[in-house]
């Protein structure tokens, strides 16, 4: 809501915005929405006698609960294709429309008090800002062009930003301030100069123009989550050929640093037999060539524990990002089966407890819709961490859920009386908690006279 309020935008923009985003919640959707209409339907033929018409008839429940099936499967195709084709590319153009609007007003994003970040090699800070977001007081602005931290900066009483009207750049007008710069220069490093000096009125240009090619490239959005499942096994099949190659790479390093200890430290020459060696052994050399060569393999063993860690955290940032791309993938089938098995809940569900309407039937979908987002959520968790393998983990949710799509579907057919409204009533009638309390008040008065 803080990129969208205050940023003039018009109606279309803003319903845009809202279609991409819906579109991208079509697939976690299309489960909820199954659970709870078929809750409502057999939970309304239930409760108007029509199962027991049907049956009646010779139509069983177990014939009509799979004959509806073929519908959930269906939605579960269609969901799936969207989710591989559509919500990709949805998803995309939101973060494209998202940023335009970041970025229709800089001056807006711009908070008091807090260091701003989103100009290239600048950060500003703003004390005070005016209403109209043109007149700002006590202004801080660090330049980074040199790369060598905050070594220059200016700093105004008062001042006014805006944006040129091609948006390509941030103009920014100074008043009464003063400019440092200790930064050392380029030609002599070891000399640093410090200058100093004051200003009533400067003027600052900052280029804001790398926006506008970031808006208009889709790549720099792309990610796991913008992928069909063709493009992810792409990336898989990239990112297994990069950590394989990686791997050579640090055993190859290893062997070299093994085969130099071989056969310049170690006295067996076993493995070097079938080689002309030419060079001279540690046993032979004198003691100051001795702590030279001693030295150099320590220096060797030094780097190649600094490039083992290095690859430590190149190989677990490898692993992540292809973990990523195998959940996306899984993702997919996941919430298409869902589909399916919800189904076989909220139909065998909706025939046992005989409720129809909007009440009951929301109440069970969004109890055990939640149960199966946060196990979700909980199993992509855990299949990123590593801590399990990737399908376990993505489909830990559904195998929690199918026994219980079992147990609902068996009961139903055999026309169960456990799980009925009825049934709980009477069971609840059973435990009469006025009677229980009023017994237990006598026994105490009984008691203590």
């Amino acid at each position: 809501m803080d990129d969208l309020v205050g940023k003039g935008l018009e109606l279309t923009i803003v319903l845009e915005l809202l279609f991409y985003a819906s579109a991208t919640f079509i697939a976690l959707a299309a489960p909820l929405a199954v659970l709870l209409s078929s809750l409502m339907t057999f939970g309304t033929m239930g409760e108007q006698f029509e199962i027991i018409a049907m049956k009646s008839a010779g139509i069983s429940l177990r014939k009509l609960i799979f004959s509806l099936s073929l519908f959930s499967v269906l939605i579960a195709a269609g969901s799936f294709v969207f989710a591989d084709t559509v919500a990709p590319k949805a998803l995309c153009k939101m973060k494209m429309l998202i940023r335009n609007i970041q970025d229709q007003k800089p001056t807006l994003t711009i908070e008091e008090g807090i260091f701003y970040t989103g100009f290239d090699n600048y950060t500003i800070r703003v004390g005070e800002k005016n209403r109209n977001n043109v007149d700002i007081y006590d202004i801080i602005l660090f330049d980074h062009t040199k790369y060598q931290g905050n070594v220059t900066f200016t700093y105004a009483k008062r001042g006014k930003m805006e944006m040129t009207e091609d948006k390509a750049y941030m103009l920014f007008y100074l008043y009464d301030g003063f400019f440092w710069d200790e930064s050392s220069n380029a030609d002599s490093p070891q000399s640093n100069p410090l200058i100093r000096s004051t200003f009533s009125e400067q003027y600052r240009r900052i280029d804001i123009s790398s926006f506008q090619f970031e808006r208009a490239n889709d790549d720099f959005y792309s990610s796991s989550q913008t992928l069909s499942n063709k493009e992810i096994m792409q990336m898989i099949d990239s990112s297994l050929i990069t950590i394989n190659k990686h791997n050579e790479d640090l055993v190859s390093s290893f062997l070299n640093s093994c085969y130099y200890f071989k056969n310049y430290i170690s006295d067996d020459t076993a493995d070097t037999i079938n080689q002309k060696w030419s060079g001279t052994y540690y046993r032979v050399l004198n003691n100051r060539e001795k702590t030279e060569m001693l030295d150099k393999t320590l220096r060797q063993k030094n780097d190649f524990v600094t490039e083992l860690k290095s690859s430590e955290m190149l190989n677990k940032h490898l692993n992540m990002s292809l973990a990523s791309y195998y959940t996306e993938w899984y993702k997919k089938y996941v919430f298409a089966v869902a589909c399916i098995i919800f189904f076989f809940i909220g139909a065998p569900l909706g025939s046992i407890i005989r409720k129809g309407g909007i009440g009951v039937p929301l109440v069970i979908t969004v109890a055990f819709f939640t149960a199966y987002f946060f196990l979700s959520i909980f199993g992509e968790k855990i299949a990123k961490g590593g801590a399990v393998p990737v399908w376990f983990g993505m489909w830990l949710s559904t195998l929690i859920l199918v026994p219980i799509c079992a147990f609902l579907t068996y009961q139903a057919s055999v026309d169960s009386a456990l799980l009925s409204s009825e049934e709980l009533h009477k069971k609840l009638q059973q435990f009469n908690l006025k009677k229980i309390f009023s017994r237990k008040k006598n026994e105490n008065t009984t008691a203590h006279p």
